[in-house]
């Protein structure tokens, strides 16, 4: 099967965007990065059906150019990606995907507290809301902790011995390692958040 070259393009977010990213919640007055610090990036990756799509991130300013690169290395490795445009994450709920299983970056928002935990919040900033995250594939790579997780249907990729396409890879963790990033996969404990990318790899 041939595949369509890579492409990346990053420009400001435009104002429709900055709209749907207010009206949605995304981002408020308070959050610890202005929209004019975000960027829109839109890569070329394959799908489950192995053809080759466009998607969009939101993302860092500085982030924006090196995720380009690691979605570049993503592409060339035939990683899979389930969903990736901006309806998918930011759209009104009723239209976004029924499984979730959305890869994005920026959401003004605190840090999940592990499963192990009752809470909703941590009262932290997570790096999303910086735009210095990216969750690939929450379905097949799940945020685990004491055996558990909060969405059920990730329960099959509770083994991570047994491979299953859009599984976080060695190859993908090395493709972020490459631009600094650490993966949620590699922290110690119980809790472990295999989708899970960022500056601070945390």
């Amino acid at each position: 099967m041939l595949f369509s070259p890579f492409h990346s393009s990053v420009q400001p977010l435009p104002a429709p965007v900055k709209t749907q990213l207010k009206a949605g919640g995304f981002w408020h007055k308070g959050c610890p990065v202005g929209l004019g610090e975000l960027r829109l990036l839109a890569v070329t990756y394959r799908g489950f059906d192995r053809r080759g799509h466009t998607g969009q991130l939101i993302v860092n300013e500085r982030a924006a150019e090196p995720l380009a690169g690691v979605f570049r290395r993503l592409y060339r490795l035939h990683f899979p990606i389930r969903h990736m445009a901006l309806d998918d994450m930011y759209g009104p709920p009723r239209g976004r995907p029924a499984d979730d299983d959305v890869t994005g970056s920026f959401h003004c928002r605190q840090a999940v507290p592990s499963p192990c935990s009752s809470g909703t919040g941590t009262g932290s900033w997570s790096m999303h809301a910086y735009g210095l995250a990216v969750d690939v594939n929450p379905l097949e790579n799940p945020y685990v902790g004491c055996g558990q997780s909060r969405d059920p249907a990730t329960r099959p990729y509770f083994d991570r011995s047994r491979h299953r396409p859009g599984m976080v890879t060695r190859r993908a963790i090395r493709a972020f390692r490459s631009i600094g990033w650490g993966w949620g996969g590699a922290w110690t404990g119980n809790t472990k958040d295999y989708m899970h990318f960022s500056s601070t790899g945390h």
